[in-house]
């Protein structure tokens, strides 16, 4: 196995804590200071279907942003499909599992100058197919960069339970960075927690603010959300959506809440508050101060005439199957992803991740020259 490259495992003290922005950040800094990158997301356990082949969905946006010039199933090696684990404890075969990681792990460094492994949950999520996060590091002779949520207790002891697992498998960490601290909270977190992590012996790399157009979903994802189709305007799916609210009062008080950013929920058969919410997107919209969206829930569609009016408008409009509660619910407590071709969030994500990430010190921490 190829003992030359450069690398580092990106690792998170949970899932959704930003092992992926980091990723993404830290690929294009890299990729201006060292020339070609290599990318492998050993283990995954949520896919597209590319080609015919199960490919984990973040290497997927990381080939579509970047080209990364490698088989993009030797990026994904490793698919853990729903009965993935029966089988393998019914008949372990581990080596086989570890030959394959080694191998595309070798063509994913082929003729790069630096690799940049993303791993999947915590420390130990894979122990049940004997390759948990620590054991692939360890495996791959990498050092771990561990990225977790803002805070100041709950994040460091989450980071101590993690690397105690990274130290059993003599794997050593290049760094912490502390993602998605309220800004008004900045520097006291990034303070408090520069300390806590020194009495553990780990050192702060990198502290990063919460920024609302990366935990806002579009008008897409939110309609894959809550399984609903476009009726009307399906070319404006990449709104961000800032606020969701159910028209269930008066249409002459729900108005009141028609802020800009903001989704509206409502029964297809509440038809006071469509032509409401149309009537402030004729008003607003040239301003581009209106609405984001509407969503007819329950299965039901308006009157002809009043879809008719909602065609003749730039309110995008979804359809849904579920009820208004439902789709509310399922929105505030949905995953948010960057997806590929999403440009806005994608420089956001580099941007960030050269501000507030010491790039300098992870190098020096791998042995890498600056350049």
């Amino acid at each position: 196995m190829n003992t030359v490259t450069p690398r580092l495992f990106i690792a998170a003290t949970k899932q959704n804590d930003g092992k992926t922005t980091s990723a993404l950040g830290l690929f294009s800094v890299l990729k201006k200071r060292l020339g070609r990158i290599g990318f492998i997301k050993p283990v995954g356990q949520r896919f597209e279907e590319v080609d015919g082949k199960r490919i984990d969905e973040d290497t997927v946006l990381m080939d579509r942003t970047f080209s990364v010039q490698t088989p993009i199933e030797d990026m994904s090696p490793i698919a853990v499909v729903p009965d993935f684990t029966r089988r393998y404890i019914d008949n372990a075969n581990n080596d086989h599992l570890v030959r394959r990681l080694q191998n595309s792990f070798d063509r994913a460094c082929w003729e790069k100058d630096f690799c940049i492994i993303e791993g999947t949950g915590h420390a130990g999520v894979g122990s049940v197919f004997d390759l948990s996060n620590a054991r692939v590091a360890k495996l791959l002779g990498s050092k771990v960069l561990m990225v977790t949520k803002g805070g100041i207790g709950r994040p460091i002891d989450e980071i101590a339970l993690n690397k105690a697992l990274f130290d059993k498998e003599g794997v050593e960490l290049a760094g912490v960075v502390v993602n998605k601290i309220l800004p008004e909270k900045f520097d006291f977190v990034k303070d408090f927690c520069q300390r806590g992590l020194a009495r553990l012996g780990i050192e702060l790399v990198g502290a990063m603010p919460a920024e609302p157009v990366l935990s806002s979903p579009t008008l897409n994802e939110i309609c894959k959300q809550v399984r609903g189709r476009f009726v009307n305007s399906r070319s404006e799916a990449h709104r961000k959506v800032e606020r969701t609210i159910i028209g269930a009062m008066e249409s002459s008080h729900v108005m009141e809440e028609f802020t800009p950013g903001t989704l509206v929920v409502t029964p297809g058969d509440r038809e006071d508050i469509i032509l409401a919410a149309l009537s402030t997107t004729a008003l607003l919209e040239p301003q581009r101060k209106g609405l984001t969206g509407l969503i007819l829930s329950g299965d039901m569609l308006p009157h002809p005439t009043v879809l008719n009016l909602i065609a003749q408008s730039a309110l995008p409009v979804i359809a849904s199957p579920m009820d208004s509660y439902s789709v509310a619910s399922s929105i505030h407590t949905m995953t948010i992803k960057t997806l590929p071709g999403d440009y806005e969030k994608i420089h956001r994500i580099q941007s960030m991740v050269e501000k507030y990430i010491d790039i300098d010190r992870i190098l020096e921490k791998l042995g890498v020259p600056k350049c």
